[in-house]
């Protein structure tokens, strides 16, 4: 029997691990592909994963807490009050990853066929999550040749509609690097007010800030009922594997419903909640070395973007990641070639394609997201291999106008 659902067969591919088959085989062949797809950090974490189970007291490995264990909630707790945010232990519910945070958020605030107001190019994977929910994305578009500008409230008037129910950021963006300042984030909150929407924020990539001084929506006490913020673990201490995320918000009817949802999936990984309460709040100072990493990774790989040509960029204010343009037409067919047809001394680059971080059809289609997450000698091989390929590939438009001058 080979008849699955069409809701399989129409569900969003994730372009940051879509062209991993072409990577696995390009490994296969001996091939050494420099991943910039995917925020997959390479620093060490704070804590050593050997030491969860080096601690472990049980003889097996129980079901956890639907909510979360006490011990977890009470170490995001003192977490947040690190960020000037003061919460109560309720207000926190763990949860598989942020991606499951979203996924149950969504579901509690909005029906399906309801509408969700998303700054475009937004995180991928918000998407898919918006499809399993049933969930319709309404975008606000925000042009790459304009650096991306933060949307106006005149810009979120003009996508609301009479079943939009929610505004859904990434602060600091996931791919774009945008930052919302304190004062940007108070003209949304009026507009959250003004329309009697929820305001979701995904805020994993809050230590990641260059320019400005992060500001969290948790502080707006005047919209308190309507914030959900998403966190995870997962990029500021190289967890990923954790699985360990929360949602907070201080709508106690809200938390009362997503842990209806909970309570269905069981509980989120008690070993990943172990790890992440020994984690969660490092030294200073191993938070300051991990900042000037990323600053001077972010430092070299602008500067050698810039140098390639075809290659236009913006600024990122945050996260760890650059959307850049490349003189090509299709960048997934270029990200695709570069893991199938190019190798330079064995060796290529792997990145995520831009037209997923859109909703719209046929945007971004010549943009791609590099993730700057290797160590500067491995990122100066993945951005040789670009720059080798880019002028080595068919369609590319440097080739093409290097053939017409010959």
């Amino acid at each position: 029997m080979d008849h699955v659902s069409r809701r399989s067969c129409y569900a969003y591919e994730s372009p940051i691990r879509k062209l991993m088959k072409y990577a696995n085989q390009a490994k296969k062949n001996g091939i050494e592909v420099f991943h910039l797809n995917i925020g997959q950090p390479d620093v060490p974490s704070p804590v050593n994963p050997r030491e969860v189970l080096s601690d472990w007291k049980s003889d097996h490995l129980p079901y956890g807490k639907s909510e979360g264990e006490e011990s977890m909630q009470e170490a995001f707790l003192a977490y947040y009050e690190n960020w000037d945010v003061h919460l109560e232990s309720d207000d926190i519910l763990v949860t598989t990853g942020a991606s499951e945070a979203l996924l149950f958020s969504l579901f509690v605030t909005m029906d399906q066929g309801d509408d969700l107001i998303v700054q475009e190019p937004f995180y991928a994977n918000y998407n898919g999550i918006s499809q399993m929910a049933g969930v319709n994305i309404q975008s606000v578009y925000t042009p790459f040749e304009d650096g991306f500008p933060i949307p106006s409230m005149t810009d979120f008037e003009k996508v609301l509609t009479p079943r939009s129910k929610a505004v859904l950021l990434c602060n600091p963006n996931n791919p774009t690097g945008k930052v919302y300042t304190r004062e940007m984030l108070l003209q949304l909150a009026e507009f959250i007010l003004k329309h009697d929407l929820y305001l979701i924020v995904d805020e994993v990539y809050r230590e990641f800030c260059y320019e400005s001084e992060f500001y969290s929506v948790l502080r707006m006490d005047h919209i308190q009922d309507r914030v959900i913020v998403l966190d995870s673990i997962s990029k500021r201490y190289n967890a990923c594997g954790a699985r360990i995320g929360c949602i907070v918000t201080r709508n106690a009817t809200v938390r009362e419903m997503i842990l209806k949802y909970a309570q269905l999936r069981l509980s989120p990984p008690v070993l990943g909640q172990k790890y992440a309460e020994k984690a969660i709040n490092p030294s200073q100072e191993f938070m300051q070395n991990m900042m000037d990493i990323y600053r001077a990774r972010r430092v070299y790989v602008m500067d050698r973007l810039k140098k390639i040509q075809g290659i236009i960029l913006n600024e990122p204010e945050g996260a760890f990641y650059i959307f850049a343009q490349l003189p090509v037409d299709d960048s997934e067919l270029f990200c695709k070639w570069l893991l199938t047809d190019f190798q330079i001394d064995g060796k290529t680059v792997m990145l995520a394609p831009g037209n997923g971080f859109y909703a719209t059809e046929g945007l971004g289609k010549n943009q791609v997201r590099l993730a700057y997450v290797l160590d500067l000698p491995h990122l100066v091989v993945a951005l040789d291999c670009l720059e080798e390929g880019l002028k080595c590939y068919p369609y590319s438009s440097i080739n093409q106008e290097s053939s017409v001058a010959q």
